[in-house]
Protein backbone atom coordinates (compact mmCIF):
# COMPACT_ATOMS: atom_id res chain seq x y z
CA UNK A 1 0.00 0.00 0.00
CA UNK A 2 1.42 3.38 -0.84
CA UNK A 3 2.32 5.67 1.71
CA UNK A 4 -0.01 9.30 0.89
CA UNK A 5 2.97 11.65 -0.09
CA UNK A 6 3.89 14.12 2.78
CA UNK A 7 2.65 17.65 1.78
CA UNK A 8 5.76 20.24 1.75
CA UNK A 9 5.18 23.17 3.90
CA UNK A 10 4.59 26.20 1.79
CA UNK A 11 5.11 29.60 2.73
CA UNK A 12 2.67 32.20 3.08
CA UNK A 13 2.59 35.49 1.71
CA UNK A 14 4.69 38.09 3.58
CA UNK A 15 7.06 34.90 4.83
CA UNK A 16 9.42 35.05 2.10
CA UNK A 17 11.76 36.68 3.98
CA UNK A 18 12.07 33.22 5.81
CA UNK A 19 13.43 31.36 3.08
CA UNK A 20 16.31 33.44 2.56
CA UNK A 21 17.26 34.17 6.62
CA UNK A 22 20.49 34.21 7.88
CA UNK A 23 19.98 33.71 11.16
CA UNK A 24 23.93 33.57 12.08
CA UNK A 25 24.69 37.20 10.72
CA UNK A 26 20.98 38.65 12.24
CA UNK A 27 22.30 37.00 16.16
CA UNK A 28 25.55 38.37 15.53
CA UNK A 29 24.24 42.24 14.91
CA UNK A 30 21.58 41.50 17.50
CA UNK A 31 24.23 40.21 20.04
CA UNK A 32 26.63 42.47 19.39
CA UNK A 33 24.56 45.92 20.22
CA UNK A 34 23.15 44.30 22.74
CA UNK A 35 26.63 44.27 24.65
CA UNK A 36 27.64 47.89 23.34
CA UNK A 37 24.27 48.98 24.92
CA UNK A 38 25.27 47.35 28.58
CA UNK A 39 29.11 48.31 28.24
CA UNK A 40 27.62 51.94 27.60
CA UNK A 41 24.95 51.67 31.10
CA UNK A 42 26.40 53.98 33.87
CA UNK A 43 25.13 57.61 35.29
CA UNK A 44 23.12 58.88 32.75
CA UNK A 45 20.76 55.65 33.53
CA UNK A 46 20.95 56.40 37.04
CA UNK A 47 19.85 59.79 36.90
CA UNK A 48 16.56 58.96 34.41
CA UNK A 49 15.74 55.84 36.72
CA UNK A 50 15.76 58.46 39.93
CA UNK A 51 13.96 60.82 37.33
CA UNK A 52 11.07 58.64 36.34
CA UNK A 53 10.99 57.38 40.15
CA UNK A 54 10.51 61.57 40.65
CA UNK A 55 7.66 61.59 38.28
CA UNK A 56 6.42 58.42 40.14
CA UNK A 57 6.03 59.66 43.42
CA UNK A 58 4.87 62.76 42.41
CA UNK A 59 1.54 60.96 41.48
CA UNK A 60 1.60 59.65 44.51
CA UNK A 61 2.11 62.52 46.70
CA UNK A 62 -0.88 64.32 44.19
CA UNK A 63 -3.09 61.33 44.73
CA UNK A 64 -2.82 61.01 48.32
CA UNK A 65 -2.64 64.51 49.67
CA UNK A 66 -6.57 65.30 47.41
CA UNK A 67 -8.08 61.84 47.50
CA UNK A 68 -9.78 62.81 50.76
CA UNK A 69 -11.42 66.26 50.25
CA UNK A 70 -13.90 65.06 47.06
CA UNK A 71 -14.34 61.89 44.42
CA UNK A 72 -12.54 63.42 41.55
CA UNK A 73 -10.73 62.47 38.25
CA UNK A 74 -7.03 64.21 39.57
CA UNK A 75 -7.19 61.78 42.47
CA UNK A 76 -7.58 58.89 40.63
CA UNK A 77 -5.84 59.65 37.81
CA UNK A 78 -2.80 60.22 39.83
CA UNK A 79 -2.95 57.29 42.14
CA UNK A 80 -3.75 54.70 38.81
CA UNK A 81 -0.07 56.39 37.68
CA UNK A 82 1.45 55.92 40.54
CA UNK A 83 0.29 52.53 40.59
CA UNK A 84 0.96 52.01 37.24
CA UNK A 85 4.55 53.12 36.60
CA UNK A 86 5.68 51.82 39.90
CA UNK A 87 4.88 48.27 38.25
CA UNK A 88 5.55 48.52 35.13
CA UNK A 89 8.51 50.57 34.81
CA UNK A 90 10.28 51.04 38.26
CA UNK A 91 9.90 47.06 39.89
CA UNK A 92 10.25 45.80 36.28
CA UNK A 93 13.10 46.85 35.25
CA UNK A 94 14.85 46.68 38.19
CA UNK A 95 13.74 43.19 38.84
CA UNK A 96 15.32 42.00 35.86
CA UNK A 97 18.37 43.66 36.66
CA UNK A 98 18.55 46.39 34.85
CA UNK A 99 20.09 48.63 37.10
CA UNK A 100 22.23 46.13 38.57
CA UNK A 101 25.70 47.25 37.28
CA UNK A 102 25.09 50.53 36.87
CA UNK A 103 22.89 52.04 40.16
CA UNK A 104 25.58 52.49 43.19
CA UNK A 105 23.15 51.70 45.81
CA UNK A 106 23.12 47.72 45.60
CA UNK A 107 21.50 47.10 48.78
CA UNK A 108 18.19 47.98 47.18
CA UNK A 109 18.27 48.52 43.80
CA UNK A 110 19.10 45.26 42.33
CA UNK A 111 17.10 42.48 41.17
CA UNK A 112 18.49 40.39 44.17
CA UNK A 113 16.94 42.85 47.06
CA UNK A 114 14.18 45.22 45.26
CA UNK A 115 11.04 44.38 46.69
CA UNK A 116 11.56 41.21 47.99
CA UNK A 117 12.76 39.07 51.15
CA UNK A 118 10.11 40.65 53.53
CA UNK A 119 6.61 42.64 53.77
CA UNK A 120 8.38 46.07 54.58
CA UNK A 121 10.42 45.69 51.18
CA UNK A 122 7.35 44.84 49.82
CA UNK A 123 5.70 47.99 51.08
CA UNK A 124 9.02 50.16 50.08
CA UNK A 125 9.89 48.97 47.04
CA UNK A 126 6.85 47.88 45.20
CA UNK A 127 3.22 47.26 46.80
CA UNK A 128 0.99 45.63 44.49
CA UNK A 129 -1.36 42.69 44.29
CA UNK A 130 1.11 40.46 43.07
CA UNK A 131 3.72 38.94 45.25
CA UNK A 132 7.07 40.20 43.96
CA UNK A 133 9.03 36.95 44.03
CA UNK A 134 6.12 34.88 42.02
CA UNK A 135 6.09 37.37 39.25
CA UNK A 136 9.82 37.37 38.93
CA UNK A 137 9.62 33.75 38.94
CA UNK A 138 6.51 34.20 36.29
CA UNK A 139 7.29 37.22 34.30
CA UNK A 140 11.28 37.23 34.32
CA UNK A 141 11.93 33.36 33.85
CA UNK A 142 8.75 31.87 32.55
CA UNK A 143 7.21 34.74 30.18
CA UNK A 144 10.85 35.92 28.67
CA UNK A 145 12.11 32.78 27.76
CA UNK A 146 8.67 30.57 26.83
CA UNK A 147 7.58 33.46 24.79
CA UNK A 148 4.64 32.61 22.67
CA UNK A 149 5.34 28.79 23.28
CA UNK A 150 2.71 26.60 24.98
CA UNK A 151 4.61 27.00 28.60
CA UNK A 152 4.26 30.76 28.04
CA UNK A 153 2.00 31.35 31.02
CA UNK A 154 1.05 34.95 29.34
CA UNK A 155 0.03 33.40 25.79
CA UNK A 156 -2.86 35.16 25.36
CA UNK A 157 -4.23 32.82 23.16
CA UNK A 158 -4.00 30.00 24.77
CA UNK A 159 -5.12 31.36 27.97
CA UNK A 160 -8.11 32.22 26.55
CA UNK A 161 -8.94 29.05 25.04
CA UNK A 162 -12.63 29.01 26.98
CA UNK A 163 -13.47 31.96 26.10
CA UNK A 164 -12.77 31.54 22.57
CA UNK A 165 -14.34 28.47 22.17
CA UNK A 166 -18.05 30.06 23.70
CA UNK A 167 -21.21 29.12 21.21
CA UNK A 168 -22.16 32.52 22.63
CA UNK A 169 -22.57 36.24 20.41
CA UNK A 170 -19.30 38.48 20.52
CA UNK A 171 -21.22 41.13 22.15
CA UNK A 172 -21.39 38.79 25.14
CA UNK A 173 -18.40 38.02 25.21
CA UNK A 174 -16.92 41.82 24.71
CA UNK A 175 -18.36 42.22 28.09
CA UNK A 176 -16.28 39.17 29.88
CA UNK A 177 -13.44 40.93 28.33
CA UNK A 178 -14.48 43.93 30.01
CA UNK A 179 -14.78 42.16 33.45
CA UNK A 180 -10.98 41.25 32.76
CA UNK A 181 -9.98 44.70 31.79
CA UNK A 182 -11.03 46.05 34.98
CA UNK A 183 -10.11 43.29 37.46
CA UNK A 184 -7.35 41.36 35.49
CA UNK A 185 -4.48 42.04 37.80
CA UNK A 186 -6.08 40.83 41.14
CA UNK A 187 -8.60 37.98 39.10
CA UNK A 188 -5.85 36.60 37.04
CA UNK A 189 -2.71 37.78 37.07
CA UNK A 190 -1.40 37.64 41.13
CA UNK A 191 -2.32 34.23 41.80
CA UNK A 192 -0.90 33.16 38.13
CA UNK A 193 2.09 34.42 39.05
CA UNK A 194 1.44 32.84 42.91
CA UNK A 195 0.95 29.37 41.32
CA UNK A 196 4.37 29.45 39.01
CA UNK A 197 6.12 30.46 42.04
CA UNK A 198 5.63 27.13 43.84
CA UNK A 199 5.94 25.20 40.79
CA UNK A 200 9.48 26.61 40.43
CA UNK A 201 9.66 25.32 44.31
CA UNK A 202 8.51 22.11 43.29
CA UNK A 203 10.84 21.58 40.67
CA UNK A 204 14.24 22.56 42.50
CA UNK A 205 12.98 20.14 45.26
CA UNK A 206 12.62 17.65 42.73
CA UNK A 207 9.25 16.84 43.78
CA UNK A 208 6.55 15.88 41.40
CA UNK A 209 3.70 18.33 40.07
CA UNK A 210 0.65 17.19 41.34
CA UNK A 211 -1.11 14.48 39.72
CA UNK A 212 -3.94 14.78 37.05
CA UNK A 213 -3.18 18.87 36.88
CA UNK A 214 -1.51 21.00 34.09
CA UNK A 215 1.28 23.01 35.03
CA UNK A 216 0.45 25.01 32.03
CA UNK A 217 -3.00 25.77 32.95
CA UNK A 218 -3.78 29.33 34.47
CA UNK A 219 -5.11 29.58 37.90
CA UNK A 220 -7.39 32.17 38.65
CA UNK A 221 -9.21 33.88 41.74
CA UNK A 222 -12.28 31.49 40.85
CA UNK A 223 -9.99 28.17 40.93
CA UNK A 224 -8.44 29.84 44.60
CA UNK A 225 -12.13 30.11 45.97
CA UNK A 226 -13.61 27.52 45.01
CA UNK A 227 -10.54 25.03 46.22
CA UNK A 228 -9.78 23.71 42.44
CA UNK A 229 -6.24 25.04 43.18
CA UNK A 230 -3.77 22.05 43.70
CA UNK A 231 -0.89 24.43 44.62
CA UNK A 232 -2.17 26.72 47.69
CA UNK A 233 -4.45 27.06 49.86
CA UNK A 234 -7.15 30.13 49.93
CA UNK A 235 -6.35 31.32 53.03
CA UNK A 236 -2.72 31.03 52.12
CA UNK A 237 -2.60 33.21 49.22
CA UNK A 238 -5.82 35.69 50.92
CA UNK A 239 -3.26 36.40 53.97
CA UNK A 240 0.31 36.27 52.17
CA UNK A 241 -0.60 37.54 48.64
CA UNK A 242 -3.34 39.76 48.22
CA UNK A 243 -4.54 40.67 51.68
CA UNK A 244 -1.54 42.76 52.84
CA UNK A 245 -2.02 44.75 49.73
CA UNK A 246 -6.26 45.22 49.76
CA UNK A 247 -5.84 46.31 53.86
CA UNK A 248 -3.09 48.46 53.52
CA UNK A 249 -3.52 50.18 50.40
CA UNK A 250 -7.67 50.18 50.39
CA UNK A 251 -8.53 50.65 54.17
CA UNK A 252 -5.30 51.56 56.46
CA UNK A 253 -2.90 54.07 54.09
CA UNK A 254 -6.57 56.64 54.37
CA UNK A 255 -7.01 56.19 57.81
CA UNK A 256 -5.29 59.56 58.06
CA UNK A 257 -8.56 61.52 56.58
CA UNK A 258 -10.12 59.55 58.98
CA UNK A 259 -8.24 61.73 62.30
CA UNK A 260 -8.80 64.56 59.48
CA UNK A 261 -12.15 64.28 59.35
CA UNK A 262 -13.37 63.74 62.98
CA UNK A 263 -10.84 67.04 63.69
CA UNK A 264 -13.12 69.21 61.50
CA UNK A 265 -16.49 67.83 62.93
CA UNK A 266 -17.03 65.64 59.64
CA UNK A 267 -17.28 62.20 60.92
CA UNK A 268 -16.00 59.19 58.59
CA UNK A 269 -16.28 61.60 55.22
CA UNK A 270 -13.11 62.28 54.12
CA UNK A 271 -11.77 58.73 55.41
CA UNK A 272 -14.88 56.76 52.80
CA UNK A 273 -14.09 59.58 49.81
CA UNK A 274 -10.74 58.21 49.68
CA UNK A 275 -11.47 54.96 49.52
CA UNK A 276 -14.18 55.72 47.01
CA UNK A 277 -11.03 57.66 44.90
CA UNK A 278 -8.62 54.49 45.68
CA UNK A 279 -11.30 51.95 44.09
CA UNK A 280 -11.94 53.87 41.27
CA UNK A 281 -7.85 54.49 40.44
CA UNK A 282 -7.50 50.54 41.05
CA UNK A 283 -10.30 50.19 38.14
CA UNK A 284 -8.41 52.59 35.94
CA UNK A 285 -4.85 51.34 36.84
CA UNK A 286 -6.12 47.72 35.84
CA UNK A 287 -7.91 49.09 32.43
CA UNK A 288 -4.27 50.82 31.84
CA UNK A 289 -2.09 48.18 32.32
CA UNK A 290 -4.60 45.86 30.49
CA UNK A 291 -4.07 47.91 27.55
CA UNK A 292 -0.03 48.58 27.90
CA UNK A 293 0.74 44.91 28.92
CA UNK A 294 -1.80 42.10 27.42
CA UNK A 295 -1.55 44.12 24.13
CA UNK A 296 2.29 43.50 23.77
CA UNK A 297 3.00 39.88 22.72
CA UNK A 298 -1.14 39.21 21.19
CA UNK A 299 -2.58 39.61 17.64
CA UNK A 300 -3.11 38.16 13.83
CA UNK A 301 0.21 38.93 12.85
CA UNK A 302 2.20 37.63 15.90
CA UNK A 303 4.03 33.91 15.97
CA UNK A 304 3.68 31.36 17.39
CA UNK A 305 6.10 28.59 18.14
CA UNK A 306 5.87 24.43 19.18
CA UNK A 307 9.65 24.00 20.77
CA UNK A 308 11.35 25.84 23.06
CA UNK A 309 15.14 27.55 22.31
CA UNK A 310 18.22 27.95 23.79
CA UNK A 311 18.45 31.63 25.60
CA UNK A 312 19.66 34.12 23.82
CA UNK A 313 20.26 31.94 20.87
CA UNK A 314 19.31 32.83 17.43
CA UNK A 315 15.67 31.50 17.37
CA UNK A 316 15.72 33.16 20.95
CA UNK A 317 16.23 37.00 19.17
CA UNK A 318 14.23 36.65 16.51
CA UNK A 319 11.33 34.97 18.59
CA UNK A 320 11.57 38.10 20.36
CA UNK A 321 10.91 40.14 17.38
CA UNK A 322 8.52 38.07 15.40
CA UNK A 323 6.21 37.50 18.75
CA UNK A 324 6.71 41.16 20.13
CA UNK A 325 5.33 44.60 19.23
CA UNK A 326 6.20 47.94 20.13
CA UNK A 327 4.14 50.84 20.33
CA UNK A 328 4.99 55.02 20.26
CA UNK A 329 7.79 56.01 21.91
CA UNK A 330 10.74 58.23 21.69
CA UNK A 331 10.11 60.70 24.42
CA UNK A 332 10.15 60.13 28.39
CA UNK A 333 6.00 61.72 28.78
CA UNK A 334 5.11 58.78 25.62
CA UNK A 335 7.06 56.24 27.44
CA UNK A 336 5.57 57.31 31.21
CA UNK A 337 2.06 56.59 29.89
CA UNK A 338 3.40 53.49 28.33
CA UNK A 339 4.72 52.31 31.54
CA UNK A 340 7.81 51.98 29.23
CA UNK A 341 6.36 48.56 27.25
CA UNK A 342 6.72 50.24 24.22
CA UNK A 343 9.54 49.00 23.65
CA UNK A 344 8.81 45.55 24.09
CA UNK A 345 11.12 44.32 21.26
CA UNK A 346 13.79 45.91 22.89
CA UNK A 347 13.12 44.60 26.25
CA UNK A 348 12.85 41.27 25.29
CA UNK A 349 15.64 40.90 23.46
CA UNK A 350 17.94 42.13 26.17
CA UNK A 351 15.70 41.65 29.35
CA UNK A 352 18.29 43.35 31.80
CA UNK A 353 19.04 46.76 30.03
CA UNK A 354 17.79 50.48 31.80
CA UNK A 355 14.84 52.03 30.40
CA UNK A 356 17.19 54.61 28.76
CA UNK A 357 18.98 52.02 26.79
CA UNK A 358 15.61 50.70 25.38
CA UNK A 359 15.64 53.94 24.18
CA UNK A 360 18.77 54.65 22.04
CA UNK A 361 18.88 50.90 20.94
CA UNK A 362 14.76 50.99 19.51
CA UNK A 363 15.79 52.79 15.98
CA UNK A 364 19.09 50.51 15.80
CA UNK A 365 17.00 47.19 16.59
CA UNK A 366 14.57 48.26 13.92
CA UNK A 367 17.60 48.76 10.98
CA UNK A 368 19.04 45.85 11.76
CA UNK A 369 15.92 44.23 11.23
CA UNK A 370 15.04 46.02 7.69
CA UNK A 371 19.28 45.12 7.23
CA UNK A 372 18.26 41.43 7.76
CA UNK A 373 13.99 41.68 6.01
CA UNK A 374 13.07 40.50 9.79
CA UNK A 375 9.34 41.84 9.77
CA UNK A 376 9.69 44.64 12.94
CA UNK A 377 6.46 46.09 13.94
CA UNK A 378 5.22 48.99 15.90
CA UNK A 379 1.70 50.20 15.87
CA UNK A 380 -0.52 52.24 17.82
CA UNK A 381 -1.62 50.66 21.08
CA UNK A 382 -5.39 51.27 20.63
CA UNK A 383 -5.17 49.14 17.78
CA UNK A 384 -3.24 46.54 19.55
CA UNK A 385 -6.10 46.42 21.64
CA UNK A 386 -8.33 45.57 19.04
CA UNK A 387 -6.30 42.75 17.84
CA UNK A 388 -6.00 41.48 21.00
CA UNK A 389 -9.46 41.38 21.98
CA UNK A 390 -10.25 39.60 18.89
CA UNK A 391 -7.65 36.80 19.50
CA UNK A 392 -9.08 36.74 23.19
CA UNK A 393 -12.71 36.34 21.81
CA UNK A 394 -11.93 33.58 18.98
CA UNK A 395 -12.39 36.35 16.39
CA UNK A 396 -8.87 35.71 14.71
CA UNK A 397 -5.83 33.70 15.44
CA UNK A 398 -1.89 34.05 15.99
CA UNK A 399 0.24 32.82 12.93
CA UNK A 400 2.41 29.29 13.75
CA UNK A 401 5.93 30.09 12.85
CA UNK A 402 6.47 27.49 9.46
CA UNK A 403 7.44 24.04 11.20
CA UNK A 404 10.32 23.34 8.70
CA UNK A 405 11.91 26.53 9.65
CA UNK A 406 11.82 26.40 13.17
CA UNK A 407 12.95 23.27 13.30
CA UNK A 408 16.00 24.00 10.96
CA UNK A 409 16.81 27.30 12.92
CA UNK A 410 17.16 25.25 16.16
CA UNK A 411 19.49 23.12 14.48
CA UNK A 412 21.85 25.74 13.38
CA UNK A 413 21.41 27.10 17.01
CA UNK A 414 23.31 23.93 18.14
CA UNK A 415 26.02 24.16 15.07
CA UNK A 416 26.46 27.79 16.48
CA UNK A 417 26.75 26.97 20.03
CA UNK A 418 29.19 23.90 19.37
CA UNK A 419 31.36 26.23 17.14
CA UNK A 420 31.68 28.99 19.94
CA UNK A 421 32.44 25.78 22.61
CA UNK A 422 35.20 24.54 20.25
Amino acid sequence: MCKPEKKEEVLKEGEEWIQKFDLPAFTADIHALGKKLEKEQGEDDVRHLRKMVSWSNTCAFVGFVTMGFKVNPISVIALSLFTFSRWTMIAHHTCHGGYDKCHPEKDRWTRFKFAIGSLWRRLADWFDWMMPEAWNVEHNNRHHYNLSEKDDPDNVEENNEFLRGLDIPNIFKYMIVGFFMTTWKWFYYSPNTYKELKLAKLRRQGKPIPKGVDPATAITMKEVLTGNNAFYSASEFLSVVVGPYFLIHFFIAPLPYLALGNYFGMGSSMYQTAIINLFLAEILTNIHGFIAVVTNHAGNDMYRFREGCRPFSGSFYLRQVLASVDFAMGTDVVDFMHGWLNYQIEHHLWPNLSMLSYQKSAPLVREICKKHGVPYIKENVFIRLKKTVDIMIGADDMKWFPEKYEKSFLLIDAEMEKAKNQ
